[in-house]
């Protein structure tokens, strides 16, 4: 019987760690970065649009994930890690760019955060910047589905 347990909770532990190490690669790092900064970028334009009230507090935590994970995004496109993902090979072949624009994101999401929007015109104001930023990147840096 007890060995019975221990081989369960050796399987058990072995299968949550294949789970972590799925998660750690830069492709999933990346990924649930920037699901983070959609569904920032989703409760803002909500907001923007007037289908959501404005609520201080959702601005505030969408713009600093936004500028949070924008800042650790390009760090996650080490050479080799180009299969199975939406990055386009000019992220590889002009990184100097495509960290550029991901500081400007960055840079400009800090300048809305600290001016923080205190209503909806504000909160459009802010989505023009960021959104900006994002369609700059993803026409020459994420593949077309």
């Amino acid at each position: 019987m007890k060995f019975k347990l221990i081989g369960a909770a050796v399987a058990v532990l072995c299968l949550g760690m294949g789970a972590v190490t799925a998660q750690e690669t830069p492709v999933a790092k990346r990924e649930a970065l920037m699901k983070g900064i959609g569904g920032s970028v989703a409760q803002l334009s909500g907001i923007a649009k007037g289908d959501k009230p404005f609520d201080a507090a959702v601005v505030k935590t969408a713009l600093t994930t936004i500028s949070t994970n924008i800042k650790a995004f390009p760090d996650l496109f080490p050479a080799g890690s180009e299969a199975n993902s939406a990055a386009a090979p000019a992220i590889w072949e002009n990184n100097t760019d495509f960290r550029a624009k991901a500081a400007k994101m960055g840079a400009d999401a800090d300048m809305v955060l600290a001016s923080m929007p205190t209503d909806q015109a504000g909160v459009q104001k802010a989505m023009q910047t960021i959104g900006a930023n994002c369609n700059a990147c993803h026409q020459t840096y994420r593949l077309k589905k």
